[in-house]
């Protein structure tokens, strides 16, 4: 239950609306009471069955003096002296005005306390989908490297939905279904005890069967939120990289993965359709032996012993089958409960996932960045993982150089570059700037230093000015303009339909790779920032993107202190500090010049294996 707690303390917040909800429900059950017993005057009037006087029920009373009676005799004097008076006719009249008047109320206030429900459910649902948004935010790289895409989506979207239901239950069934059992079984206790102790036998055994049922729901329905991850995780993947299945003609193979998944996912969902079918049948079926009971019993007070009217059995025949549907709901209550906890464990799994890139608690702003950026013999392995992916890294680099970083793939170049604006912490040592550990400054600061530009452009579904101001505000038109011509886009942004007001599709694949880069390169442009990060920037264009996507790269490195990971010479040789680094170590550091000149070493081996064309 404590997974539960979780989800109405989301809900609580609320309050106002859950009281409001309440009161209508209150209201609602009393008035559904009410609609009912109005069949005893009203088949008294029609079928012209005499009953006792206001006067002997007084006397009745006063020899008992038993406060049950007493409500009881409270409720007839009322009928009598209110409906019941008068001609036939004048009765039957104020009998359906009455009964209409009841039933009116009663859907007055059901509609009302749906929609205050429906407030606390939706509001409670964007909270929970708001809180497990921005805790992602918070979550480091490393986290989503190692979970699916897939089953972030399934845990927003799906897990969530199934939380909805156990609101209405905890807030309508919970409170409206008892108030009900309530008010209708007081009403058939006025009537006649004897019978009502027969309804109540099919509680125990219907009870025990609702929890055996709910136990083995729960973990079932833990296992179909899984699958259900799997299956978005796949869809995910195949949407994404629909061009590599289409290349490698391997549609049949995707099929048929997701037809494997599909079908533990039906196999699963009938086993545990079976399971929740159960519970109405068998609490119906319970409750059907005891209404027999009942009707034979009331059919023995009536017609041989005649200790109760016609008209009272007949209402309380109603008033024992209108506690019916709401037993049948509250047997589910425990099934929807289990269910919601079932997808609640892996929200807040998600939710209470503790971030571990966070602002020390002392830790100060940088405003600037003014002297230098030192790594201290830093390492740097995977949370994960046992192999260290860095190893004793140590170099400076002054405002304004340009360090390149170069290397055979997997050395561990990107993993060295995002270690500054703490996409990660070092596992040992320290990384400086301005002297200070970057762990020492707020991430929100720290990183407001830095443009970083990688090889996997990330543009957004938007218009080609709000990516290129992406995360800034209060940027005019005019700079963002700016901002594009620098980079070499503003001439085929104009060409574009709509010019800067042009929506570029998801992951902007509505225009050229050379295209992204340079809005990329815009975005840090405008965003002006002092260190800027090239992640092997232009290595998948063509020549022509290239040289314009360089000259771009040219343009923002202007009086900026910059780190490249290296793959065009042109960009090496403007380097103040080349580090080469192979298996997450530091195996030569120099200029150009001098480390070209090492026939023995990798820069050499690097450069006329891969520039010689440059040269």
């Amino acid at each position: 239950m404590d997974t539960y707690k979780k989800i109405l303390k989301f809900a609580f917040s609320y309050w106002q609306y859950i009281i409001l909800s309440i009161l209508c429900t209150i209201f609602f059950a009393l008035l559904n009471g009410v609609s009912v017993y109005m069949a005893i005057p009203l088949l008294d009037t029609l079928f012209q069955e005499g009953g006792k006087t206001a006067q002997q029920v007084t006397v009745a009373v006063s020899s008992s003096q038993s406060w049950f009676d007493s409500i009881k005799h409270s409720i007839n004097q009322f009928l009598t002296s209110v409906i019941i008076t008068g001609n036939k006719s004048d009765s039957l009249l104020r009998i359906c005005a009455f009964i209409l008047s009841a039933f009116f109320l009663k859907n007055f206030f059901g509609y009302l306390q749906s929609f205050f429900l429906m407030f606390v459910e939706q509001g409670t649902l964007r909270d929970i989908r708001n809180a497990i948004y921005r805790h992602l935010h918070e979550l480091p790289l490393s986290y989503f490297k190692s979970e699916k895409t897939g089953n972030f989506i399934s845990i927003i979207i799906n897990d969530v939905n199934v939380i909805q239901a156990s609101i209405s239950v905890s807030f309508l069934s919970a409170i409206r279904e008892p108030l009900t059992i309530l008010v209708f079984m007081g009403m058939a206790l006025s009537i006649s005890w004897k019978l009502t102790v027969f309804s109540l036998l099919a509680l125990p055994a219907a009870m025990i069967a609702i929890v055996l049922i709910g136990r083995k729901l729960r973990k079932q329905i833990g296992i179909l939120q899984g699958k259900i991850a799997d299956i978005t995780n796949i869809l995910t993947e195949t949407i994404t990289g629909v061009k590599i299945v289409k290349a490698f003609g391997m549609e049949e193979y995707e099929n048929t993965k997701f037809g494997n998944e599909t079908k533990g996912f039906f196999k699963l969902m009938l086993k545990i359709t079976r399971v929740r079918s159960l519970t109405s049948p068998l609490t119906e079926i319970f409750s059907v032996i005891v209404g027999a009971l009942i009707i034979y019993m009331g059919g023995r007070l009536v017609l041989i012993e005649h200790s109760l009217k016609a008209s009272e059995f007949m209402a309380f025949l109603l008033a024992i089958f209108q506690l019916i549907p709401p037993i049948k709901e509250l047997s589910q209550v425990n099934n929807k409960i289990q269910e919601a906890a079932a997808a609640g464990d892996r929200v807040f799994a998600l939710i209470e996932t503790p971030p571990t890139i966070v602002s020390a608690k002392n830790a100060k702003p940088i405003n600037n960045f003014t002297s230098d950026i030192i790594f201290d013999n830093v390492s740097f392995k995977y949370d994960d993982g046992d192999e260290m992916i860095l190893q004793n890294i140590s170099f400076k680099a002054s405002k304004g150089d340009i360090v390149a970083f170069v290397g055979p793939s997997g050395g561990g170049k990107s993993t060295l570059v995002d270690l500054m604006p703490r996409f990660y912490d070092v596992h040992q040592g320290s990384i400086r700037i301005d002297g200070i550990d970057v762990r020492q400054y707020t991430v929100e600061s720290l990183r407001s230093l830095f443009g970083i530009v990688t090889q996997e452009t990330i543009l957004f579904n938007e218009t080609i000015s709000q990516n290129i101001a992406y995360g800034l505000d209060s940027y005019s038109q005019d700079a963002i303009i700016r901002a594009a011509k620098a980079a070499n886009a503003h001439e085929f942004i104009m060409e574009l339909p709509n010019g800067y007001d042009t929506i570029i599709g998801e992951r902007g694949l509505k225009i050229s790779g050379g295209q992204r880069q340079r809005l990329s390169i815009a975005r840090a442009l405008l965003k002006d920032p002092e260190i800027l990060i090239f992640d092997e920037a232009t290595s998948a264009l063509d020549n022509e993107s290239e040289l314009l996507v360089q000259q771009a790269i040219d343009n923002l490195m202007t009086e900026r202190t910059t780190f490249i990971i290296a793959h065009r010479l042109s960009t090496i040789r403007k380097a103040t500090k080349i580090i080469v680094i192979e298996r997450g170590e530091i195996v030569q550091m120099g200029d150009h010049e001098s480390l070209i000149s090492d026939n023995n070493g990798l820069y050499k081996k690097l450069y006329e294996m891969q520039f010689r064309e440059e040269k």
